[in-house]
């Protein structure tokens, strides 16, 4: 997720959103300020009170760095104070404005207003989303619980790429030192089937199935509901710095499942029921998540607690962390069965919280459904395109 990456199910099936991706080159301004006769008129389908909770969420991210710290947002530069100050005024007027045409016009006043570029230079941004699982566990092996998830290896290094070139700003890798040089960190097959990090005492909690602790990584957190009837939460810490790459693609590929068949639901079927096939389908994704255990959570990239519909995350190289915004897309109408029987447009407030290796450019975004199957269902059908802005206080 990001951290929770992180983030996997239609959308992250198909094209990605965990931490991992191949590189997408950054635009120089991924955000542009608008005139305030193209400031679109606003909407928020969810109540405020979850609003406030995931602002002040931000403002307590915000308190943590220096005042003169500095986002950027397109040509222009504001600090930590000017951020928390606008934070506090946006929530004045959220308590002022009777309706939605009030606090459009207050925020046309008052606020700047920057677009992202999108995609394709004219806003285009693909929405997809992500939540928390919920799965049995145990926090020692036994018959029923024998799949590991693992907290980070101390031999898993991050080497920072700036500090050998400025070209490489941002960029580091994950590594190990072998004794005689650094070599790139154990792969999935590696880790899971040849078992290179058994012995070390890593293992936080055990799951069922090799199927669930794959798609608990993707989803970069989640929840093990043990056997005392106590949860143990867990959220994203490490990457072992191999490519993602999508198994449903995969499968598309090879002409198993049909691209308008593939859902997480589908894919899931396909590898319980040919088992002789799960290892290798699995092992050709040979990106591998290591797990922190936390109090309270999902954490996103800024170590706050993640909203359900309300935190977003995008590529942090290019929008700014913790950032008020404003996000139009679309949202499935899901019936009884799980079924999508429809699609509806929404618009809300949201904080950009998050983010994720696949989530690459200024056209991605991916919403926090929240926890459970119940937020799993839309998370995994949502994969549509939309409009996303950016909002500071002039």
């Amino acid at each position: 997720m990001r951290k929770a990456l992180v983030l996997f199910l239609v959308p992250v099936i198909l094209i990605g959103c965990a931490k991992l991706a191949k590189d997408v080159k950054a635009p120089e301004k991924p955000l542009i300020l608008l005139k305030e006769k193209d400031v679109p008129s606003f909407n928020n389908d969810l109540d405020r009170g979850s609003l406030r909770v995931a602002i002040s969420r931000s403002i307590e991210f915000f308190r943590r760095l220096p005042e003169d710290h500095l986002f950027e947002y397109g040509e222009d530069r504001y600090s930590t104070a000017h951020l928390i100050k606008s934070m506090e005024t946006f929530l004045y007027l959220l308590d002022e404005a009777e309706d939605m045409e009030e606090l459009t016009d207050m925020i046309r006043q008052r606020f700047n207003v920057y677009q992202s570029v999108g995609s394709d230079g004219r806003g285009t941004i693909l929405y997809t989303g992500y939540y928390e699982p919920i799965h049995r566990g145990s926090v020692t092996p036994n018959g029923t619980y024998r799949w590991p998830l693992y907290k980070r290896p101390n031999d898993l290094i991050e080497i920072d790429l700036e500090l050998f070139s400025s070209r490489l700003k941002g960029e580091k890798i994950r590594a190990r030192y072998d004794g005689s040089g650094v070599v790139p960190y154990y792969t999935r097959e590696e880790i899971d089937n040849h078992g290179m990090l058994s012995g070390r005492q890593l293992e936080i909690a055990w799951l069922e199935d090799s199927i669930d602790v794959f798609f608990l990584q993707i989803q970069g957190s989640g929840q093990v509901l043990l056997e005392d009837g106590t949860t143990l939460r867990v959220n994203y810490s490490a990457w072992n710095g191999r490519p993602y790459r999508s198994i449903g693609a995969l499968l598309i590929d090879r002409g198993i499942i049909k691209r308008e068949e593939m859902s997480i639901t589908r894919l899931k079927e396909y590898l319980r029921d040919n088992p002789s096939q799960r290892e290798e389908i699995l092992n050709y994704n040979e990106s591998y998540i290591f797990f922190k255990v936390v109090e309270q959570g999902p954490l996103g990239n800024i170590e706050v607690p993640l909203t359900p519909g309300l935190s977003i995350a995008t590529d942090s190289r290019l929008f700014p962390k913790g950032g008020l915004v404003y996000i139009c897309a679309e949202k499935p109408i899901i019936d009884d069965s799980g079924t999508v029987i429809g699609w509806i447009p929404f618009s809300r407030f949201a904080l950009n919280q998050d983010t994720g290796g696949v989530i690459k450019g200024p056209g991605r975004v991916d919403l926090f459904w929240g926890s459970g199957e119940e937020a799993g269902i839309p998370a995994g059908h949502m994969k549509n395109e939309g409009k996303l802005y950016f909002l500071v206080e002039k």
